[in-house]
């Protein structure tokens, strides 16, 4: 894994950017393992989606039997999107700067995606583009586009109704709200710099929402911490988007005696009953348990740092771990521990942990599956997803997918896909 891309000159990037436009233009439909389309309307097929950020595709997961079904271009309109940019200064500009601060030298083509609960749509960020689509899963077309504010989209949440979508727009410090169906903004609320994760209440009424600031800059010692700009963790009211609460994470650090921690939160999971969560910052090799109810930072846990002599200006995008869960009992955490190459099974109650190494190279996120029993791991740096049991901490299947997994979601597809 190249952890430390070279920088290549203006003309060259340019070259680049011109080579891309003139390739040939990547297939636009799906192609799945079955060609017959949905012959019973209304019924759908569990499946796990797994976006391949480098390479622009969806790979199409049985959620029962863990076997590839297929895969859907994530930019069929690849070239037109090209063209706008290449005619652009400025969008050129940040499509370049993303390529080398964020993307670590590659294009960032699919970030998160979430299926429309009939298996319809999916709906798909695609930072690179500035965009957010839905493409159409039976024909592979895309349904409708939004350009997000500023030049970058990121990650999503999907509404429980599954009706609206939550995208972050990185450099336009909001957060949309829109539209499943039709991609129309409803509403939008502002963020810190860099608006990152969002994660809906369960009963939909609320969004949990925290901006990581400039993580791309390699200003990492503490007395520049300043220049990260700022970052601020957000519950918002889903309907209204009327701003609940809204507090810089460095206090509440502060409080509990942990100076020293980045307050940029990265990945978040919480208990069932949204009492407690647990933050993964930057640079921390584990993550903090914080008391939704008491407003307070009550524990500290520590993972192993495998990379002990890695300068942290190295750790892609700031994040030491990067990606977070928790089984349905709400007793057991899975942790992607991304610059060490392990996983970590973690008790709740007591932090002791068990680790799973060797199976693949930078484990960039971490969703449960619908059961609670398993947890999803994507190892973006051999490109394999990895279902992993709670309850034993062992392997319990392994699928080869694209070019730099990251975004793992459950969702739906038709039946006859």
């Amino acid at each position: 894994m190249n952890r430390n891309p070279g920088r290549l000159r203006p003309v060259t990037l340019l070259l680049c950017t011109l080579l891309a436009l003139a390739a040939p233009p990547v297939l636009a439909g799906w192609f799945g393992t079955n060609d017959s389309r949905d012959t019973n309307p209304g019924v759908t097929r569990a499946v796990i989606f797994v976006g391949n950020n480098w390479d622009g595709t969806i790979d199409v997961v049985d959620a029962g039997s863990y076997q590839k079904l297929g895969r859907i271009n994530g930019i069929p309109d690849k070239r037109q999107r090209m063209t706008e940019i290449i005619l652009n200064p400025v969008r050129l500009a940040f499509f370049e700067a993303i390529r080398y601060l964020i993307g670590e030298g590659h294009d960032q083509y699919v970030d998160d995606m979430y299926s429309s609960p009939d298996g319809r749509l999916l709906i798909v960020s695609r930072p690179s583009f500035g965009d957010v689509v839905a493409i159409e899963t039976d024909t592979g077309q895309i349904a409708w586009r939004f350009r997000v504010e500023g030049y970058r989209s990121d990650h999503m949440a999907i509404s429980p109704d599954g009706t609206r979508v939550a995208v972050s727009a990185s450099t336009g410090n909001v957060v949309h709200i829109l539209d499943l169906q039709t991609g129309t903004e409803l509403g939008r609320f502002p963020t810190g710099n860099s608006p990152h994760e969002n994660v809906y209440s369960k009963d939909g009424s609320k969004i949990y929402h925290a901006s990581i600031g400039h993580v791309f800059t390699p200003l990492d010692n503490n007395l520049l911490d300043f220049t990260k700009g700022e970052r601020v963790f957000q519950v918002v009211d889903a309907e209204t988007l009327e701003i609940l609460q809204r507090f810089d994470f460095a206090e509440k650090l502060s409080a509990a005696g942990y100076q020293d921690l980045s307050p940029a939160i990265r990945p978040m999971a919480h208990t069932p009953d949204e009492r407690f969560f647990y933050f993964q910052l930057s640079f921390l090799h584990g993550f903090v348990e914080y008391d939704m109810q008491q407003g307070v930072v009550t524990r500290l846990a520590r993972l192993p740092n495998l990379v002990p002599d890695l300068p942290e200006e190295l750790y892609v995008n700031d994040s030491a771990h990067h990606g977070i869960a928790m089984n349905g009992a709400g007793d057991t955490l899975c942790v992607a521990g991304t610059m060490s190459d392990y996983v970590a099974i973690v008790d709740r109650e007591t932090f002791s942990y068990r680790l799973l190494t060797g199976l693949g190279a930078k484990p960039y996120w971490v969703t449960s599956d619908a059961s609670g029993d398993y947890c999803y791991i994507s190892w973006s740096g051999t490109d394999q997803m990895s279902v992993i049991s709670y309850r034993t901490a062992t392997e319990v299947a392994r699928v080869d997918v694209g070019d730099h997994p990251q975004r793992i979601r459950e969702g739906r597809v038709p039946a006859g896909w």
